[in-house]
């Protein structure tokens, strides 16, 4: 009598859920980190939209930032640490690195570099 057995075998399947269940923990872990990016640019967007924005100073644009870092919950970058480049065109360069933790001393490091120019 033969018999062809097909399936996968329980350590097959331990060994496939290990790696799923490590998937899915890193992407819970980098997926907030990417939605806050978005944020970031969709502020720097926002500032870019705003009338005369060229002509106000620095103080003006990083308070015009700060309010909507806060509105947005912008939690990895400060107006602050935004830097402004005055010139043809003036550029807000949002220059930053998260890290986060993922198991005992292991981290996972993401960074984001946008250069948002004003006409």
């Amino acid at each position: 009598m033969s018999s062809n057995q097909r399936g996968m075998t329980l350590i097959g399947f331990l060994i496939l859920l290990t790696a799923a269940v490590f998937v899915v923990y890193i992407g819970m872990k980098l997926v907030p980190i990417y939605l806050n990016h978005y944020s970031v640019i969709s502020s720097l967007k926002g500032i870019a939209d705003e009338p005369d924005v060229a002509n106000m100073s620095e103080a003006r644009i990083r308070d015009l930032l700060s309010r909507r870092f806060q509105t947005n919950y912008v939690t990895h970058i400060r107006a602050r640490d935004i830097e402004i480049v005055r010139g043809r065109p003036l550029q807000i360069i949002a220059e930053y690195e998260v890290r986060e933790g993922l198991v005992a001393n292991i981290d996972a490091v993401v960074s984001f570099r946008r250069v948002q120019a004003i006409e």
